[in-house]
């Protein structure tokens, strides 16, 4: 795909820039760091710390994600690593409107963060999880191939990832219909995480019934959203 090329961010990482778009998929101030910080550590370690039991978990013990805007999969691979550590099973869930060919994805280089064996069946599976779910280690993997506000499922979630462009690019993105879409596959205790923070951001949650909470951003940002559903 002639819009898509790979550029190398700040800490030496990957990302992919999308000239269609006019934008990156992950920050160009650091990939890696972007979807450890906001996602890994303030998504599903803040969630997995504040519900010790893991809240209420489908399955033994399972923990459930949905991620808005799949990209590249590197935050998928890094929640993947993670629970295979903790040997959590891992039910993640992508809704990614136009993915990315698995050869893109191999020119990333994100093989270098994660273990062998993840990378070689992500690349091996990654279409057929664009159909039907795949087993990958101890992670349940499904990527629904639709538009967000075309998305829909039986199941609610424990964390939301919700790592779409940015409003300067896709505004229908971030709007009242498409945050509260969004929010009801989130299940009480949930967590929801995004890079960004804006007054209407935080309203339109807030309005939502959740409690929302400024952190501290990736590198190149000052804050992040964190919001809880109340119980």
């Amino acid at each position: 795909m002639s819009h898509l090329q790979i550029v190398t961010t700040a800490d030496g990482s990957n990302t992919i820039f999308n000239s269609e778009v006019g934008e990156n998929y992950h920050s160009r101030h650091g990939a890696l760091q972007e979807s450890r910080h906001v996602f890994l550590e303030s998504g599903l370690k803040y969630f997995l710390k504040v519900s010790p039991s893991g809240g209420d978990l489908e399955g033994a013990g399972a923990i459930s994600i949905l991620e808005v805007g799949f990209g590249t999969g590197l935050n998928f691979l890094l929640s993947a690593e993670y629970t295979i550590a903790q040997k959590i099973p891992l039910n993640y869930t992508g809704i990614e409107a136009y993915p990315l060919s698995p050869e893109m994805i191999a020119q990333t280089g994100y093989d270098q963060y994660i273990p062998k064996n993840l990378w070689q069946q992500f690349i091996k599976h990654y279409e057929e999880a664009l159909q039907n779910p795949v087993q990958l280690d101890n992670c349940k993997l499904q990527i629904a191939n639709c538009k967000l506000l075309d998305f829909s499922s039986s199941h609610k979630f424990d964390v939301i990832y919700f790592d779409a462009f940015a409003a300067i690019h896709q505004p229908e993105m971030w709007d009242d219909h498409a945050i509260s879409h969004t929010l009801q596959f989130l299940k009480p205790g949930g967590v929801f995480v995004t890079y960004a923070i804006t007054g209407n951001l935080k309203r339109i949650i807030k309005s939502l019934g959740l409690k929302v909470e400024k952190a501290p951003g990736a590198p190149g940002k000052r804050e992040m959203l964190r919001a809880v559903k109340v119980e």
